[in-house]
């Protein structure tokens, strides 16, 4: 019996001895969280992170949120280095009758041709005239491609944004020969018009890429 009672109390007592550390500690651990509590409250807080965290958040978030400027522009085309601005027309077939009523007001999208930023070549026509030509009906508007050079840059004002191409290749193709692109996966523009200018002889071709 007094072997029973002994083998009990030495049961109770060492429950006792973990209950004793087990308060312990939590004491400890309590007073490590007080103590620190400026450093470890963001793990017990979804909504706020570490100064380290927070910096590649919000530099992420930026990158996402760039702002889009947009123009009080028609759709339009300049080009600073021969001086010339124009608007962008879309005609309404692949008809003869259909393109020379859209060249008639400025430069013409081809159907079926990238739209400006997009993807694949953005395919832009317009009328090329000998020198002294009258400046009427946008007739002139390409008639100085060939001065253009490889870095010089193209401003395409579509939906009353602002798409910067640079120019990287000039290039002379035959009369319904194919335009070849460099890459369908990035954005892309060609210019074209008849050359020499006024003859449709040739066609003359100033390629570029997207770069803002």
């Amino acid at each position: 019996m007094d072997q029973n009672k002994r083998y009990d109390d030495k049961i109770i007592n060492r429950e006792k001895s973990k209950n004793i550390w087990k308060f312990f500690l939590l004491i400890f651990i309590f007073n490590v969280i007080l103590l620190n509590w400026n450093d470890i409250s963001w793990i017990f807080n979804h909504r706020v992170a570490p100064k380290g965290i927070q910096a590649l958040l919000q530099s992420q978030s930026q990158e996402k949120e760039e702002p889009v400027e947009y123009f009080e522009r028609e759709n339009s085309i300049d080009i600073a280095a021969i001086n010339i601005t124009a608007p962008i027309v879309l005609s309404q077939g692949i008809s003869d009758r259909d393109f020379e009523i859209a060249l008639n007001k400025g430069v013409t999208h081809f159907p079926g041709s990238a739209l400006p930023g997009e993807d694949g070549v953005l395919i832009l026509l317009g009328h090329s005239a000998p020198l002294g030509w009258p400046k009427i009906n946008y007739d002139w508007i390409f008639s100085n491609l060939e001065k253009l050079n490889v870095g010089d840059q193209i401003d395409i004002y579509f939906n009353q944004r602002l798409f910067v191409y640079t120019i990287t290749e000039k290039v002379f193709l035959e009369v319904g020969e194919d335009i070849s692109s460099s890459s369908l996966n990035k954005p892309e523009i060609m210019l074209l018009s008849c050359w020499p200018p006024g003859k449709n002889i040739k066609r003359i071709g100033i390629r570029g890429v997207l770069t803002k």
